[in-house]
């Protein structure tokens, strides 16, 4: 049977954006199939404890761009440390996301351009015309994917999605769930490769006899 991997992640996540490539890459290495799993990821943060980024002390704040510039550098991605317009609200291209998959289409083109737009682009995706250009780009019906994301089906689905991390043992993005065991962080992306490569059971957190 093939394994899935349940994908959790916003896309105003510079982390999500700087594993994006590789996770895909290894979950075609070994035949995996990607349960894309956007989150409106404050709501996450304020039922687990997290801290958005201005709520984080200053040192916390000063390590995340240290740490920013070694992984784009190990990654070899482009990414802008202080996008223009970040923070921004990415809600309308989650959903759109969400949209894309109930459709049945791939969204992980698409979730690349929005990735990188953030990122190395400096586009502010919050504006729908910039959403439907980068569907549209990734071979899908941009205009009907954005109207599907207005709906009050999909915003009720994205709103729960943050329940459905939770109860999974997500606390922040990316996570990537495999057989129930989490792997937080895209630099656990090896991690995650050495588990599906052994085949090994997946960990838990309930106790041994």
């Amino acid at each position: 049977m093939q394994r899935q991997i349940d994908y959790y992640f916003s896309l105003l996540s510079p982390w999500t954006y700087l594993g994006h490539e590789l996770f895909l890459s290894i979950a075609a290495r070994h035949g995996c199939a990607v349960n894309y799993l956007p989150v409106p990821l404050r709501l996450v943060f304020d039922e687990t404890g997290g801290l958005p980024l201005p709520k984080r002390h200053p040192v916390r704040q000063r390590y995340r761009i240290l740490e920013l510039q070694r992984w784009r550098e190990r990654r070899g991605k482009p990414l802008n440390l202080f996008p223009r317009h970040f923070p921004l609200d990415i809600a309308l291209a989650d959903r759109a996301l969400i949209a894309a998959t109930l459709a049945g289409k791939d969204p992980g083109a698409f979730m690349e351009r929005v990735l990188a737009g953030v990122w190395a682009q400096e586009l502010d995706l919050s504006q729908r015309a910039l959403v439907i250009e980068l569907a549209e780009a990734s071979g899908l019906d941009g205009e009907a994917l954005v109207g599907q994301a207005e709906s009050e089906a999909v915003a009720a689905r994205y709103a729960a999605s943050s329940e459905a991390a939770v109860k999974a043992g997500v606390f922040g993005a990316p996570s990537y769930v495999l057989g129930g065991e989490v792997f937080w962080g895209q630099d656990r992306l090896e991690l995650l490769d050495d588990a599906l490569a052994s085949g090994r059971a997946s960990y838990s957190t309930e106790a041994k006899a």
